[in-house]
């Protein structure tokens, strides 16, 4: 059974839900004018953390969209990125010369961003490919990387909600928060 040292009760909200909806739809408007009209657009979720901005941002999107998801992870349960990808599911079709849009929750070190964009850049060469994120932690960065969009910039905060977790837990809330030191 997992410990849980964090108790709800002491989560402060950064991003309330209306902030995230009303930013869901601003960045799908930004995504409709980047992939060509007419153009099916492939949605590649990336588990477990970004599937409530995934659902939320794919409401909004006008274009017909395929959606997929691939499984990875650099945090297990702890609290910092261990900088090692562990690629759990990453079965998806054929991508070759297709619209792709990769969906994150966040992006703090850069490597799993850069793991992903290398990995569709050489396995599955793209016709266009966007990086979106819910999140853009610039200030925990280890490599020269940016999201093509994202959502909000946050400081060197250990976020939870909203997909995000801690040890499992706190995905479900419908807000994205943080415990104060």
């Amino acid at each position: 059974m997992i410990e849980l040292d964090k108790d709800i009760n002491d989560l402060k909200i950064l991003i309330s839900e209306q902030q995230i909806q009303e930013k869901a739809k601003e960045l799908a408007l930004k995504i409709d004018s980047v992939f060509p009209q007419n153009e099916t657009v492939y949605l590649i979720c990336v588990l477990k953390g970004s599937v409530m901005f995934f659902t939320e941002l794919s409401k909004h999107i006008k274009h017909n969209i395929q959606m997929e998801f691939i499984r990875i992870s650099s945090y297990g349960h702890e609290t910092k990125s261990s900088q090692n990808m562990q690629a759990i599911d990453l079965t998806l079709p054929n991508l070759n010369d297709k619209n792709v849009l990769i969906v994150e929750d966040i992006i703090d070190t850069g490597l799993t961003a850069r793991f992903l964009t290398d990995m569709f850049k050489i396995k599955h060469q793209p016709k266009k490919l966007i990086f979106v994120s819910l999140l853009n932690k610039k200030c925990a960065r280890q490599i020269d990387i940016e999201p093509d969009l994202y959502g909000f910039e946050i400081d060197d905060k250990f976020v939870v909600g909203y997909g995000l977790d801690y040890k499992g837990f706190f995905r479900n809330l419908p807000y994205i928060g943080y415990f104060p030191n």
